[in-house]
């Protein structure tokens, strides 16, 4: 399959390039860039006269709940719905059951990626057996089943001894390791973030230093071992300073955070819905400004879904009762966009953060549309807009923005030259 993209304005953040011009794609890679390479024949051409093509996205936290959790979603649902928002490179937590720390899930999870998924999938494994924090697990097997970074979610280890041993391990292997840093004690029975909200609605709080008391912690070890670290999930303005602090003393981290921090604060639950109920929690407004700060900077290079989709009846409960998450993936695109309509990120600054940011952090072959780079593309315009809900694949629809009118519309999505979804 050989394709001719006409016209669009093609911006791509790893090379600077930001033009109208022609994109020529063969045998699943970028061919040309503005003129034909040689003996070029399109099998399809695509007119994207006002659209811009950017690097497919690429979403380091996707949940697909597969295997394990089919009432919530499944790899052929999640990743149409990804690639519906924009996504041409996925990663999926370990969060799966069985947990991720068998190669034989992971070869599952590809297995099924590559008969019915939609997008590229790269499986995250679990560091520790279970996600328990107490045994390794089988790092370098999973590694050659084809897991690209290990962490053990907001099940955090207890136990810094054997956490050390663990990044001490990885380091020596170059392993990359995914920190979602929260302290267990600190957070535990709390619903919402430690603050007026919180006290207003009678909520337990989560404190900041939930986070910054972890991140410390995972920070020194990071600086102790050598150990590739990259921090997920964010969440507020302090957590941000000391990945900045951390990055300028040397250290080889790197950090994303969810978009619906970048756009809500814990003022979204004045009302108990259970659809703002997520983990980490939502936090001030001042952090979320310190988010975006950090974001703009490039202190967090990524910016990720968390898309966690649930069945109907997981929002139904009381707000404590429920399960906390958000679908979001399919609006990754369009949601983004709403940073740029109000003037926090310019448009180039987005894609980066969308692509060739998080592409960087875990080493992945995508977020370029470079000449020989695989021919994952993103088409978009960003005239119009997208109604939230409109056409939903997602088996989650456990998302506030439903309903909500939000900037630009993704037109098509290519992986590897071939089209995955088109509006």
């Amino acid at each position: 399959m050989s394709t001719r993209i006409l016209g669009a304005r093609v911006i791509d953040p790893r090379s600077g390039l930001d033009q109208v011009t022609d994109l020529y794609l063969a045998d699943g890679k970028i061919a040309g860039i503005g003129q034909a390479p040689a003996g070029f024949v399109a099998s399809q051409e695509i007119d994207a006269g006002g659209l811009i093509a950017a690097p497919g996205l690429v979403d380091l936290n996707v949940a697909l709940r597969e295997p394990g959790y089919s009432r919530k979603g499944n790899i052929a649902s999640e990743t149409l719905a990804a690639a519906a928002g924009g996504v041409t490179s996925l990663c999926c937590p370990p969060l799966t059951k069985p947990v991720l720390d068998t190669p034989a899930v992971a070869e599952l999870i590809l297995d099924r990626a590559r008969k019915s998924g939609h997008t590229k999938v790269f499986p995250i494994g679990a560091l520790s057996k279970g996600l328990d924090g107490e045994q390794l697990a089988e790092l370098v097997a999973l590694r050659d089943a084809g897991c690209v970074a290990f962490g053990n979610g907001l099940e955090s280890f207890r136990n810094s001894r054997t956490l050390r041993r663990a990044l001490e391990y990885a380091a020596t292997f170059d392993l990359t390791v995914i920190f979602h840093s929260q302290d267990h004690d600190l957070a535990e029975g709390g619903l919402a973030h430690e603050g007026a909200m919180a006290s207003f609605l009678g909520l337990p709080g989560i404190p900041e230093t939930a986070e910054t008391v972890a991140l410390a912690r995972d920070l020194l070890l990071v600086e102790q071992t050598g150990v590739r670290a990259h921090f997920s999930q964010l969440t507020s303005a302090r957590g941000a300073q000391l990945i900045a602090e951390a990055q300028a003393r040397g250290l080889p981290v790197t950090a994303d955070v969810a978009l619906y921090q970048l756009i809500l604060t814990d003022a979204a639950l004045s009302d108990f819905s259970s659809l703002y109920h997520v983990q980490p929690p939502l936090r001030t407004q001042a952090d979320r400004d310190g988010l975006r700060a950090a974001v703009k900077s490039g202190v967090i290079s990524a910016i990720a879904s968390h898309h966690q989709p649930h069945e109907r009846d997981a929002k139904l409960a009381p707000f404590g009762a429920t399960e906390p998450g958000i679908s979001s993936a399919q609006l990754l695109l369009p949601l983004a966009m709403s940073l740029v309509a109000e003037g926090v990120l310019d448009l180039p600054t987005l894609l980066a953060r969308l692509s060739s940011g998080p592409a960087a952090a875990l080493n992945l072959p995508a977020g370029s549309l470079q000449v020989g780079a695989a021919a994952d593309v993103l088409l978009f315009d960003p005239q119009a807009s997208t109604l939230a809900g409109e056409s939903w694949h997602s088996k989650g629809s456990n998302c506030p923005f439903i309903g909500h009118c939000l900037p630009s519309a993704v037109r098509y999505t290519l992986v590897d030259g071939r089209i995955s979804y088109q509006a």
